[in-house]
Protein backbone atom coordinates (compact mmCIF):
# COMPACT_ATOMS: atom_id res chain seq x y z
CA UNK A 1 0.00 0.00 0.00
CA UNK A 2 2.97 2.57 0.42
CA UNK A 3 5.33 1.50 -1.63
CA UNK A 4 5.57 -0.43 -4.97
CA UNK A 5 8.39 -2.98 -5.65
CA UNK A 6 9.71 -4.43 -8.93
CA UNK A 7 12.92 -6.22 -9.29
CA UNK A 8 14.91 -7.39 -12.47
CA UNK A 9 18.07 -9.57 -12.82
CA UNK A 10 21.18 -7.10 -12.25
CA UNK A 11 24.28 -6.43 -14.28
CA UNK A 12 26.49 -6.21 -10.92
CA UNK A 13 26.21 -9.55 -9.76
CA UNK A 14 23.81 -13.08 -9.84
CA UNK A 15 20.47 -11.63 -8.15
CA UNK A 16 18.42 -8.71 -8.42
CA UNK A 17 18.12 -5.17 -9.05
CA UNK A 18 15.19 -4.16 -6.91
CA UNK A 19 13.39 -0.68 -7.58
CA UNK A 20 10.53 0.75 -4.77
CA UNK A 21 8.68 3.70 -5.66
CA UNK A 22 6.34 5.50 -3.57
CA UNK A 23 4.88 9.11 -2.64
CA UNK A 24 5.33 10.49 0.75
CA UNK A 25 3.78 13.19 2.04
CA UNK A 26 6.73 15.57 3.48
CA UNK A 27 8.87 17.99 1.58
CA UNK A 28 12.32 16.00 -0.11
CA UNK A 29 14.89 17.35 2.30
CA UNK A 30 13.25 15.87 5.53
CA UNK A 31 12.89 13.26 3.73
CA UNK A 32 16.19 12.32 2.72
CA UNK A 33 17.76 13.58 5.92
CA UNK A 34 16.00 10.61 7.45
CA UNK A 35 17.39 7.99 4.87
CA UNK A 36 21.13 9.27 4.34
CA UNK A 37 23.58 8.56 7.14
CA UNK A 38 22.83 10.48 10.73
CA UNK A 39 21.06 10.67 13.84
CA UNK A 40 17.70 10.27 12.38
CA UNK A 41 18.16 6.70 10.64
CA UNK A 42 18.53 4.32 13.99
CA UNK A 43 15.39 5.84 15.24
CA UNK A 44 12.63 4.53 12.58
CA UNK A 45 14.18 2.19 10.44
CA UNK A 46 13.57 -1.00 12.00
CA UNK A 47 16.18 -3.63 9.71
CA UNK A 48 18.84 -1.22 11.19
CA UNK A 49 20.69 -2.35 14.51
CA UNK A 50 23.50 0.16 14.92
CA UNK A 51 25.38 3.02 12.32
CA UNK A 52 28.81 4.26 12.89
CA UNK A 53 30.36 6.93 10.79
CA UNK A 54 33.88 5.75 10.15
CA UNK A 55 35.02 8.11 8.36
CA UNK A 56 33.85 11.85 6.86
CA UNK A 57 35.14 13.24 3.67
CA UNK A 58 32.96 16.23 3.53
CA UNK A 59 29.11 17.04 4.92
CA UNK A 60 27.74 14.72 2.89
CA UNK A 61 29.92 12.13 1.96
CA UNK A 62 31.31 9.60 4.28
CA UNK A 63 31.80 5.91 4.79
CA UNK A 64 29.47 4.04 7.22
CA UNK A 65 29.10 0.73 8.99
CA UNK A 66 26.26 -0.82 10.14
CA UNK A 67 24.60 -3.82 10.71
CA UNK A 68 21.24 -5.23 10.69
CA UNK A 69 18.87 -7.73 12.20
CA UNK A 70 18.04 -11.49 11.35
CA UNK A 71 15.19 -11.75 9.04
CA UNK A 72 12.89 -14.96 8.06
CA UNK A 73 13.07 -16.00 11.97
CA UNK A 74 17.02 -15.88 11.63
CA UNK A 75 16.84 -17.71 8.15
CA UNK A 76 19.10 -14.62 7.21
CA UNK A 77 21.54 -14.20 9.72
CA UNK A 78 22.58 -10.45 10.79
CA UNK A 79 24.15 -8.72 8.14
CA UNK A 80 27.21 -5.91 8.81
CA UNK A 81 27.75 -3.36 5.51
CA UNK A 82 30.25 -0.72 4.92
CA UNK A 83 29.18 1.43 2.22
CA UNK A 84 30.31 5.15 0.70
CA UNK A 85 27.79 7.44 1.02
CA UNK A 86 27.10 10.54 -0.98
CA UNK A 87 24.38 13.11 -0.70
CA UNK A 88 23.86 15.90 -3.33
CA UNK A 89 21.02 17.97 -4.38
CA UNK A 90 19.75 16.14 -8.35
CA UNK A 91 17.51 18.14 -10.44
CA UNK A 92 14.51 19.48 -7.86
CA UNK A 93 15.13 17.31 -5.73
CA UNK A 94 17.76 14.81 -4.13
CA UNK A 95 19.87 11.79 -4.66
CA UNK A 96 21.82 10.08 -2.01
CA UNK A 97 23.56 7.08 -3.35
CA UNK A 98 26.03 4.81 -1.86
CA UNK A 99 28.25 1.09 -2.36
CA UNK A 100 30.10 -1.37 -0.56
CA UNK A 101 33.37 -0.80 0.23
CA UNK A 102 36.36 -3.81 0.88
CA UNK A 103 37.14 -2.33 4.41
CA UNK A 104 37.88 -3.32 8.16
CA UNK A 105 37.69 -6.82 9.66
CA UNK A 106 34.22 -8.56 9.61
CA UNK A 107 32.56 -8.28 13.61
CA UNK A 108 31.57 -11.86 14.96
CA UNK A 109 28.30 -12.68 14.46
CA UNK A 110 28.16 -10.93 11.01
CA UNK A 111 27.64 -12.18 8.10
CA UNK A 112 29.55 -9.18 5.59
CA UNK A 113 27.35 -8.31 2.55
CA UNK A 114 27.56 -5.72 -0.05
CA UNK A 115 25.89 -3.41 -1.81
CA UNK A 116 26.49 -2.77 -5.55
CA UNK A 117 25.54 0.81 -6.76
CA UNK A 118 21.87 1.72 -5.34
CA UNK A 119 20.31 4.75 -4.20
CA UNK A 120 17.15 6.81 -3.22
CA UNK A 121 15.87 9.52 -5.54
CA UNK A 122 13.67 11.69 -3.70
CA UNK A 123 12.06 14.74 -5.83
CA UNK A 124 8.91 17.02 -5.16
CA UNK A 125 5.34 16.38 -6.60
CA UNK A 126 4.58 19.21 -9.13
CA UNK A 127 0.66 19.33 -8.02
CA UNK A 128 1.49 18.87 -4.79
CA UNK A 129 4.56 20.79 -3.13
CA UNK A 130 4.19 19.18 0.44
CA UNK A 131 4.51 15.67 -0.82
CA UNK A 132 7.69 13.85 -2.52
CA UNK A 133 7.81 10.88 -4.96
CA UNK A 134 10.82 8.59 -3.70
CA UNK A 135 12.08 6.23 -5.49
CA UNK A 136 15.18 3.67 -4.53
CA UNK A 137 17.34 1.53 -6.53
CA UNK A 138 18.91 -1.13 -4.42
CA UNK A 139 21.29 -3.99 -5.40
CA UNK A 140 21.80 -6.21 -2.42
CA UNK A 141 24.33 -9.04 -2.06
CA UNK A 142 23.30 -10.62 1.22
CA UNK A 143 25.98 -13.62 0.79
CA UNK A 144 25.98 -16.42 2.77
CA UNK A 145 24.27 -19.88 2.34
CA UNK A 146 21.19 -18.25 1.46
CA UNK A 147 18.58 -19.61 -0.76
CA UNK A 148 17.36 -17.09 -3.47
CA UNK A 149 13.95 -17.49 -2.88
CA UNK A 150 14.28 -16.60 0.85
CA UNK A 151 16.55 -13.22 0.00
CA UNK A 152 13.92 -12.54 -3.08
CA UNK A 153 11.09 -12.81 0.00
CA UNK A 154 13.10 -10.82 2.02
CA UNK A 155 13.97 -7.71 -0.18
CA UNK A 156 10.78 -7.34 -1.02
CA UNK A 157 8.87 -7.50 2.22
CA UNK A 158 11.57 -5.27 3.53
CA UNK A 159 11.91 -2.34 1.02
CA UNK A 160 7.68 -2.33 1.57
CA UNK A 161 8.13 -1.32 5.64
CA UNK A 162 11.17 0.88 4.56
CA UNK A 163 8.24 3.20 3.28
CA UNK A 164 5.57 2.24 5.96
CA UNK A 165 7.97 2.60 8.85
CA UNK A 166 9.75 6.03 7.13
CA UNK A 167 6.43 7.43 6.61
CA UNK A 168 5.36 6.94 10.31
CA UNK A 169 8.96 8.69 11.52
CA UNK A 170 7.95 11.54 9.58
CA UNK A 171 4.52 12.38 11.22
CA UNK A 172 6.43 12.36 14.54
Amino acid sequence: RDATVWRKPSEEFNGYLYKAQGVVEDVTNRIVDHIRPGPFRLDWDSLMTSMDILETFEENCCVMRYTTAGQLWNIIAPREFVDFSYTTSYEDGLLTCGISLDYGEVRPNFVRGFNHPCGWFCVPLKDYPTHSLLTGYIQTELRGMLPQSAVDTAMSSTLANFYSDLKKALKT
